[in-house]
């Protein structure tokens, strides 16, 4: 110590009381929904938990980890991966897929919103629903086993006007019983969410980003941007809104690229995957068009009145699946069997 220095007093120990001050636990904020007994409660309307899920409008559906055998992953995304599973006691083989949760209202929200859809939906266009359940940090659907896995996997065989027919036909009928059934748009509507099996059926899934509807309008942009209509890009930074026709150019483009084998954008062949050029093209650029030699007038009318930039001149569903293109296919025999066996034997991925 220097001279003249006063001298010093008992030194303080800092205070480590938690008492007073405000702690935030991000798991308060989901108490109501992650409960502590080891299920997932969505209150008023479902109940997941390790032995399967139950509904409030009655139904159970009673499935759990241990009645499964692993086959094989056959997908993986953001929050978690698909496998194909053998179900011993039905002796059914279904596709597994696990949601990893996090404690996010939106995707709380969308792991209900597809359990919605799933259990309630009765249609040929529909991907089937056999179950979900949730064991600690995962939650699990159990669906239908689709063979050839989704349209992008199609493209190496390629795809007749006829069998494009029968695709945009069972995709227009999906879309339409979401919305007649449900009141509600898909929002990502694009190949890799279209599955088939090898009977050829066609059908929709993933729905956890679909939206009601208010007024026949929905809001947030969610979905790949790459599929999104001109509107909805536009109305990311607005109030505005849109439509069910705004799934009906995602249809376009998903058309579009079955043709090619690719997708359509950027325009003009520019070499990028700048999702920003991308979504200006989409805006400003004229709607891809589908090559004049290899699929009829009937088929390019279809596929450009669904990709019509202002949505006020894209037709309802019901138009759509009234247009002559669809309704020629409707009344002749089209080997659906035979193009989805085809490529499930000659897909790279095939063992």
């Amino acid at each position: 110590m220097l001279p003249g220095q006063p001298t010093p007093g008992p030194k303080k120990r800092p205070n480590f009381s938690l008492r007073g001050i405000q702690q935030h636990n991000p798991f308060e904020s989901f108490s109501k929904v992650v409960d502590l007994s080891g299920k997932l409660n969505f209150e008023g309307k479902a109940v997941l938990h390790s032995q399967g899920v139950d509904f409030n409008a009655g139904r159970k559906y009673n499935i759990k980890m241990g009645d499964f055998d692993s086959r094989c992953e056959i997908g993986r995304g953001q929050f978690g991966v698909v496998s194909k599973v053998f179900h011993r006691p039905t002796k059914v083989i279904m596709a597994l897929k696990e949601i990893r949760l996090q404690l996010d209202e939106l995707q709380l929200n969308q792991i209900l919103m597809e359990l919605n859809v799933l259990h309630e939906a009765s249609s040929p266009y529909i991907v089937d629903f056999y179950g979900a359940f949730f064991i600690e940090s995962c939650v699990y659907y159990c669906m239908e086993y689709m063979e050839c896995g989704s349209l992008d996997n199609m493209f190496h065989v390629g795809c007749p006007e006829d069998v494009l027919a029968r695709i945009a036909y069972s995709m227009v009928s999906g879309l339409k019983f979401l919305k007649d059934k449900f009141n509600i748009i898909h929002r990502d509507v694009k190949p890799t969410n279209v599955l088939v099996n090898s009977s050829g059926e066609i059908k929709l899934c993933d729905f956890g980003v679909s939206g009601k509807l208010n007024a026949s309008l929905a809001k947030t942009r969610v979905g790949c941007e790459n599929y999104m209509a001109p509107e909805r890009i536009k109305s990311g930074a607005s109030d505005q809104g849109y439509t069910v026709q705004s799934d009906i150019w995602s249809l376009g483009i998903s058309l579009v690229e079955m043709t090619t084998g690719k997708y359509p954008y950027p325009l003009n062949g520019r070499p990028t995957t700048s999702v920003f050029l991308i979504m200006q093209d989409i805006i400003n650029g004229p709607a891809p068009s589908v090559d004049t030699e290899n699929y009829s007038e009937e088929c390019r009318d279809f596929i450009s009145r669904c990709l019509e930039k202002d949505p006020n001149d894209r037709p309802s569903y019901a138009q759509l699946l009234e247009h002559p293109y669809l309704v020629r296919y409707q009344n002749t025999h089209v080997d659906m069997t035979g193009w989805a066996q085809n490529a499930l034997r000659s897909s790279p991925s095939s063992s």
